[in-house]
């Protein structure tokens, strides 16, 4: 099956938990509508076997030209594993979410100087 079928059947349907993501959730006050809306609306990064949807800057201000408010869910990352929600947490700071080739890639082009 597709990438792009997955994702497309993940935002069709209520996404499954993991117990791990459950327990998060409910560490850190992330509501499964918040889940929801990170994988409808967020932005989508492929990197280290995973899938990340991530809330940022960008996505709240779009959506607030469109007429709605999640403000309330910057920084939200949710990470899937195929079709299911392994973790979720708020991090702000993207650039750390990397692919490991790129990274060991870079840190060789930093050390030929």
């Amino acid at each position: 099956m597709s990438q792009r079928l997955k994702e497309n059947q993940l935002l069709d349907r209520k996404p499954e938990m993991s117990s791990h993501a459950e327990i998060r959730m409910q560490q850190r006050g992330i509501q499964r509508t918040d889940i929801e809306l990170a994988i409808q609306y967020g932005r989508r990064i492929h990197a280290k076997g995973l899938t990340y949807y991530v809330i940022g800057r960008k996505e709240v201000k779009l959506l607030a030209q469109q007429g709605q408010n999640i403000s309330g869910l910057s920084g939200l990352q949710v990470l899937v594993q195929e079709e299911l929600v392994v973790t979720t947490y708020r991090n702000t700071d993207f650039h750390a979410i990397r692919t490991t080739v790129r990274d060991k890639r870079r840190m060789r082009l930093r050390h030929r100087h």
